[in-house]
């Protein structure tokens, strides 16, 4: 199993939901920049699973030689690699906020994970978990710049789920509404429509089950944003969401 973001809650959540289903793994392969961090989390897979794990540190910013990273294969690949960056109303004209929203949520995110999708297409098997966000079905003034790169990011996995069908990989989006993470810390967060990440990590493995092709972590966020996408854009441009 490969894991992109092995330091989010919802990342961390998953693989143990997994291991509980007594699903094992030859390894599980956990990337991170942040080794130190990473290397409770592999310790504590090894003492509560016996499960074997190696890190794998990899700065999506500054990583783009794979080549490294040809001897990793699996049959699931599990990705919660995100960044929220600033508000657009404290980082609009912030370049570097917004290149870095762009690089981590899309432009450096999709090689690497192409990369992999390679390597299940040559076997003719897999599945590709990855999360996004309803951030990206409808551009609004509060995160639009961080909407905008979910909504590449939520197009690209339709399209890679289109393009392996035939090869027989399995491509499932995820949608998260509000979730209670070290991302969203000290906003206000309106608790009935606010996953945890054991809420996320269940939901996520029972899309999984059922090769769902795209799943709501909370169902209620499928009904608010089919409400939201269909409010008339004369009407959406005066609200304040």
């Amino acid at each position: 199993m490969i894991v992109l973001g092995s330091n989010s809650e919802v990342a961390q959540a998953f693989v143990e939901r997994i291991l509980k289903e007594k699903l094992k793994f030859e390894k599980i392969y956990l990337f991170t920049s942040n080794v130190e961090t990473t290397e409770k989390f592999a310790k504590h897979l090894d003492v509560k699973f016996l499960q074997q794990t190696e890190i794998v540190e990899f700065d999506i910013l500054k990583s783009e030689d794979y080549s490294k990273l040809d001897y990793i294969n699996s049959n699931l690949l599990f990705c919660a690699t995100g960044y929220l960056g600033q508000s657009t109303e404290d980082g609009l004209y912030n370049s570097k906020n917004t290149q870095k929203i762009v690089d981590i949520n899309y432009g450096k995110l999709i090689p690497l994970i192409t990369y992999f999708a390679k390597k299940m297409e040559q076997k003719r098997t897999g599945t590709i978990i990855a999360l996004s966000s309803v951030a990206g079905e409808r551009g609004r003034q509060s995160n639009f710049i961080y909407g905008s790169a979910k909504a590449g990011f939520t197009a690209y996995l339709s399209g890679l789920r289109n393009f392996l069908f035939k090869n027989n990989v399995h491509v499932l989006t995820i949608k998260p509404g509000f979730m209670e993470t070290k991302m969203t810390e000290g906003l206000p967060l309106n608790p009935k429509l606010t996953a945890t990440p054991k809420q996320a990590a269940d939901s996520i493995y029972n899309a999984f089950k059922k090769k769902k092709n795209v799943a709501y972590v909370l169902p209620i966020w499928a009904i608010i944003m089919l409400i939201i996408r269909n409010i008339p854009e004369f009407i959406f441009k005066k609200l304040k969401l």
